[in-house]
């Protein structure tokens, strides 16, 4: 179990007691929620004004190919352009792969970067660069977008400030988390398929036989027990803090609003079939609904794009049609409901692919290009920006790095460029170090 008492664990039997009941108290119905609360005095006694700008993050995870497309290049030789035809789109001159129509046809509601140098080709230490801005450093975890909102602007709703849909993110580096920020503000996971006929979410549903009496009933004896141990213990400031917490957590797991952001299946049968029948495009479908409901930060994770090996099958028959069908429709929803002004909707990946096409069908990781995209809140619509060589291998035109995009996002965000931090030894970390993407602000 995770331990909220770091520190307070040297008496064996006193904690092992009160964790049992925690454990009977909030096992599959939030275990994850406490911790994730203490930030929420810190936030509300902060009381900054900022404007309300919220985020959609999509996270493809292992590295998309921008040859095949957002970036073809048709007059290359076979060996790189690949196997698909281009197709024109909205914006004039501009053409993307075949296996892309619908973001194609609806190119005019987003940009695309072009330019975006990841200068970087590792797994796991993408997932803590691109999702954070700053250049991996094995001494120090710099936390994710999401985590950065969540310690800086707290809670909105009864809803966690900060979730995450899937599981398809690179931890070993401490990718997609809190990092030196604490454990409180990583994400709220949400693991399930939003798509399957009996979707629920675990730490807001009660386990099979255990009833919110019975929950009610544990939460009174665990109060009961720590009044006993408060006496004893010497630090009771830390069980009053946790208390809140619980509480917090608590309020989270019976409020109306939570079953109600989750409940998909109560939205029109042809908006469902609209966003895909499939995992991706109901978490896009639920992304919305929790940014409707009071979240500031989504994360929608999608694996599989780390094709060395049946790129073109891969592409076409697997991971791109759930993108290409439900991410246009994610931004013509926000935009109809009157909420794209005030979510920022981006899509990154790990780095660009190779622009030679190895002996097994694939391409393989590429450090010095790759494509990023972003709608909504302000950014510029159907703007193709910066360029890359014939083979698509280098930027040559208006080159913009990872730590260039986080200082865009949170421009948009209304985090201020000069946030500093304190890591847990203590020492003061400026969070955003790069330039905005002065074309996009």
């Amino acid at each position: 179990m995770l331990n909220l008492l770091p520190g307070l664990d040297r008496d064996c039997e006193r904690i092992s007691r009160r964790c049992l009941l925690q454990v009977g108290g909030l096992s599959g119905l939030g275990l994850s929620l406490p911790t994730m609360l203490a930030g929420r005095q810190a936030a509300a006694a902060r009381g900054e004004a900022t404007k309300e700008i919220n985020c959609i993050l999509v996270w493809t995870r292992g590295g998309t190919s921008h040859h095949d497309t957002f970036d073809p290049k048709p007059e290359a030789p076979l060996s790189v352009r690949g196997e698909f035809g281009v197709i024109d789109t909205a914006i004039p001159g501009v053409q993307f792969t075949e296996i892309v129509p619908n973001m194609a046809r609806e190119a005019k509601r987003y940009s695309v970067l072009r330019g975006w140098n990841p200068r970087n080709g590792s797994h796991g230490t993408a997932d803590q660069w691109v999702m954070s801005g700053r250049r991996f450093n094995p001494a120090m975890a710099f936390p994710t977008y999401g985590s950065v909102v969540s310690h800086h602007k707290g809670f909105k709703s009864v809803l966690p400030p900060f979730v995450q849909l899937g599981s398809n993110i690179d931890r070993r580096y401490g990718g997609g988390t809190a990092g030196i920020l604490g454990i409180e503000h990583s994400p709220f996971e949400m693991l399930a398929d939003p798509n399957a006929k009996k979707f629920s979410v675990r730490d807001i549903t009660p386990p099979t036989g255990v009833s919110m009496k019975r929950v009610d009933r544990r939460r009174q004896i665990l109060s009961k027990i720590d009044a006993l141990q408060r006496r004893a213990d010497l630090q009771p400031v830390a069980f009053d803090a946790l208390d809140d917490f619980y509480k917090a957590a608590m309020n989270i797991i019976t409020a109306p609003e939570t079953k109600k952001a989750f409940d998909v299946d109560s939205e029109n049968a042809k908006l469902r079939d609209r966003y895909g029948r499939n995992r991706f495009g109901q978490s896009c479908l639920l992304a919305r609904r929790l940014i409707q409901s009071g979240v500031r930060f989504v994360t929608v994770t999608d694996g599989g794009w780390d094709t060395h090996q049946n790129n073109f099958n891969s592409l076409k028959n697997s991971r791109i049609p759930p993108v290409d069908k439900a991410l246009p429709v994610l931004l013509e929803d926000l935009a109809d409901r009157g909420l794209l002004d005030s979510t920022l909707v981006m899509w990154l990946t790990d780095f660009g692919r190779t622009p030679k096409i190895n002996s097994a069908s694939g391409r393989d990781h590429w450090s010095t290009s790759g494509f990023a995209i972003m709608s909504g809140a302000g950014i510029p619509q159907g703007q193709i920006l910066g360029e890359t060589d014939g083979e698509g291998g280098r930027v040559v035109k208006n080159e913009y790095h990872s730590d260039d995009i986080a200082t865009t996002v949170y421009k948009k965000l209304g985090i201020p460029h000069d946030l500093v931090v304190n890591s847990p030894d203590g020492r003061p970390v400026q969070l955003i170090e790069g330039k905005p993407i002065r074309e996009w602000m």
